[in-house]
């Protein structure tokens, strides 16, 4: 492994660790870098647990030391997810990956509409949701969550920040913090899976690791300290960022490779 490819895995993780921490979609830029590496996609997709797993410990952490953490919730909300998870983890999909990434493309900017429309569900808190026991249809949108997850998890923020504000009634920060705790318990699952099957690049993993922790750390704290609003904004710019790239308009995989050269 050269210098080079240390500081591009270890810039890539911390643009990675912030964006999955305050938003979703930074795997994209993960496994764009580590395919650009020669990592195929499949081993790319389950090296990128590795950072993903240590940097989602890192902003529960920071998350529960500011005292946004609503832990009893966030794990009655991981059992179906987890499930989910390992199950998504072992499926093979045969989908044609272009109508998937249009597919996802179309969610996000769905969501985008809503975020805007209605900002008061995403900033302010919905006590009547937040203290109401789960409900079998969070069981199947979160054990859905988490087959995703499992599978790609590519995106998995933005459909677990929906369904943490818009289900449950909890603001973004605290809503952030939920979805890192949920992520946290099921990816060590999925990754479990792809390592019985080979599907590990620890060497990649772990020095992209760094940059990934780093990148948690700070946005958990920012989250909490700009609050709700600005959160909604980080997530509306990565939104359009993210459903740019997938219906091809920018091209990330060009940007990453551009770097590289």
């Amino acid at each position: 492994m050269t210098i080079i490819e240390v500081v591009l895995l270890i810039v890539a993780g911390l643009m990675v660790g912030f964006i999955n921490t305050l938003a979703g979609g930074g795997s994209i830029i993960s496994l764009s870098v580590l395919m650009m590496l020669g990592l195929p996609a499949t081993l790319a997709n389950g090296t990128n647990r590795i950072a993903i797993t240590i940097q989602t410990m890192t902003a529960v952490t920071s998350f529960s030391a500011q005292k946004v953490m609503d832990f009893r919730k966030g794990l009655f909300l991981a059992i179906p997810a987890v499930v989910g998870s390992v199950l998504g983890a072992y499926i093979a999909v045969d989908i044609n990956e272009e109508i998937f990434e249009y597919a996802v493309a179309v969610i996000m900017l769905v969501m985008l509409v809503f975020i805007l429309y209605k900002p008061q569900h995403w900033i302010k808190e919905q006590t009547h949701l937040t203290q109401r026991k789960l409900s079998v249809s969070q069981v199947i949108i979160f054990f859905f969550i988490g087959l995703y997850g499992g599978f790609i998890h590519v995106g998995v923020g933005y459909f677990l920040l929906a369904a943490i504000v818009l289900s449950a009634g909890y603001e973004l920060v605290k809503a952030n913090a939920i979805k890192v705790l949920i992520v946290m318990l099921y990816t060590p699952f999925a990754l479990v899976v792809f390592i019985i099957n080979d599907q590990v690049d620890w060497a990649y993993g772990l020095v992209m690791t760094i940059g990934n922790v780093a990148g948690a750390y700070i946005a958990s704290h920012m989250a909490v300290k700009q609050g709700a609003n600005f959160v909604r904004w980080v997530i509306v710019v990565v939104i359009l960022l993210t459903s740019a790239h997938l219906f091809g308009i920018i091209d990330i995989k060009a940007i990453v490779e551009a770097i590289r050269s």
